[in-house]
């Protein structure tokens, strides 16, 4: 991903700024604790689909969906 397209990315939570980690698959805002995902080389800007940051700064992966059955 290009930089200076990630020096005009925004935090949609916050609007604070982003940092892309080296060798990362996500967007990070320290502000909010949260990590955006790139798929594809595309940054998913959704507050949605973010994952919570662990005490390293580093995205947590989220948690396997589950089938639940009748």
């Amino acid at each position: 991903m290009d930089t200076r397209l990630i020096e005009l990315l925004v935090c949609p939570v916050c609007k604070g700024p982003l940092q892309r980690l080296p060798q990362g698959q996500h967007l990070i805002c320290h502000a909010d604790r949260l990590g955006f995902p790139i798929r594809d080389g595309i940054p998913v800007m959704l507050e949605n689909e973010a994952v919570p940051l662990d005490d390293n700064d580093l995205p947590v992966a989220p948690a396997p969906k589950t089938a639940t059955g009748a």
